[in-house]
């Protein structure tokens, strides 16, 4: 499998595939269209030197892809982490591999960068992902929480 930045042009594939389970498949759009907001996501992912979207290519097909960003961070004496989200294998691909040796190209993305720490999240309904992120040796060492802005007007 080949590993390279993703372009424009892959946009239709990486919707596709992040579409591709039972909770992406309720908030992504597929189809083949591209919405505006996948385009200018993108651009800004593109042009951001501490941002990247990765695919994996068998046979000049994208198999699997991933967002790796690296976070500067005042803890740990002022140290980069590196967060990867967004990992999807096509369903004919999955259990071949195809997901480890990509987990293991970012996490030496991450080594090179002088990162500390490799983190990731995942839904708790993922279950053969939270096996596979364990198999690759992530531990869930922390309980993320998040607000989702789009359902609820919160006050603080």
């Amino acid at each position: 499998m080949k590993i390279r930045e993703a372009t424009a042009e892959d946009l239709p594939r990486l919707v596709e595939l992040l579409a591709q389970d039972e909770l992406g498949s309720a908030r992504e759009a597929s189809g083949g269209t591209v919405a505006d907001a996948y385009i200018a996501a993108f651009d800004a992912i593109s042009s951001d030197p501490n941002n990247q979207v990765v695919v994996g290519e068998l046979d000049d097909e994208i198999v699997c892809t991933l967002q790796l960003t690296f976070l500067p961070h005042l803890t740990f004496h002022g140290g980069w982490r590196a967060q990867i989200e967004g990992v999807r294998v096509a369903f004919d691909h999955r259990g071949q591999g195809f997901g480890g040796h990509l987990l293991e190209w970012a996490v030496e993305q991450a080594r090179d960068r002088g990162c500390h720490l490799v983190q990731l999240t995942t839904n708790k309904l993922r279950h053969e992902a939270l096996r596979f992120y364990e198999a690759l040796g992530f531990e869930p060492t922390h309980e993320g929480m998040k607000l989702n802005l789009a359902e609820r007007v919160v006050d603080l």
